[in-house]
């Protein structure tokens, strides 16, 4: 797995923030029988994602801010990070730490740099190339981890949070935003095949992501049961949110050609898992000409959500 934040049912969407799809999103690795991700490929579509809920991002580390007071924490791995957009949202959060973009794609850690020096923040954010599980040895302690929709791109996530909990300082916090709920951007009758597009698209993702579970190196099958999780790996949970994103339309320019992007990715990703006819509808929504397309349907709209759950180390 690539350390790297998804989206939102299990994360569907990029590093740094929303999720894991086939193509599109939040996973860290290459993986076999149509579940590799090349996260290199996907960056100008992370970016994207990650700018488009950065308001969702930057309430949750607000919250976790309340939770570990700025100036006890003092550095911060962001693992799994992606071009870096949560990264500088948490330094910012937190004004007197170091924070570290952890990712085993070295593209996107040169996004994740350029960032944080156009937002004034070089001097405190740095950059760590690592593979996980292999290279947690490398990441040093911290003060506050931060893993969205990281965890579950490693086979054995009991394990990876007992190393997690190895590398927390005492008194220190993690935050995995893992789960939530499904994108939405479309009425359930989009006028286009059958109604309820978004939900047999669900489906698929999901198909397509018990497999990805599965293929990975030492998967076990576990309970999504954060809570219990952080409490076998040796932490105190201390508190479960759930932050909103909803940009209602008719959407900005910027959200539109983003859900252009998702739209495209997953109709790449997951082609050979929908019915006929609901590719025909993906590819009417794809086509600039088409009057009800994603590029002119004024409709289009974008409603998500992300849960993050957090644990203290005594």
């Amino acid at each position: 797995m690539s350390a790297h934040d998804r989206n939102q049912q299990h994360g569907h969407g990029p590093k740094d923030g929303h999720g894991h799809g086939p193509k599109d999103g939040h996973g860290h690795g290459h993986h076999h029988d149509g579940t590799h991700l090349d996260w290199a490929e996907l960056a100008p579509l992370l970016t994207r994602q990650a700018e488009t809920q950065s308001p969702l991002y930057a309430e949750a580390a607000a919250w976790l801010a309340s939770l570990a007071p700025a100036g006890q924490v003092r550095r911060i791995l962001d693992v799994g990070s992606g071009p870096g957009v949560v990264t500088a949202l948490l330094a910012e959060a937190f004004p007197g730490a170091e924070v570290v973009a952890v990712d085993a794609t070295p593209e996107l850690l040169a996004l994740a740099r350029e960032r944080a020096e156009a937002r004034g923040l070089g001097d405190r954010v740095g950059t760590l190339r690592a593979e996980l599980p292999a290279d947690f040895g490398r990441l040093g302690n911290a003060d506050l981890i931060w893993a969205s929709n990281s965890l579950h791109h490693i086979g054995d996530q009991r394990a990876a949070l007992a190393a997690f909990a190895g590398v927390l300082n005492p008194g220190g916090l993690i935050a995995l935003a893992e789960g939530g709920l499904p994108a939405r951007h479309l009425p359930w009758n989009a006028g286009i095949g059958r109604p309820g597009l978004e939900a047999r698209i669900d489906a698929a993702n999901a198909d397509w992501f018990g497999e990805m579970r599965a293929g990975l190196p030492d998967s076990k099958e576990e309970v999504d049961d954060w809570p219990e999780l952080l409490t076998g790996a040796g932490l105190t949970p201390s508190g479960t949110r759930s932050f909103l994103s909803d940009i209602p339309a008719p959407v900005p320019p910027a959200v539109r050609e983003q859900l252009v992007a998702h739209y495209g990715r997953l109709r790449e990703g997951l082609a050979e898992r929908l019915a006929d006819d609901d590719r025909a509808a993906v590819d009417r929504l794809l086509d600039p000409a088409d009057p009800l397309s994603l590029h002119r349907r004024p409709d289009l709209y974008l409603l998500t959500a992300r849960t993050v759950h957090t644990a203290r180390k005594a």
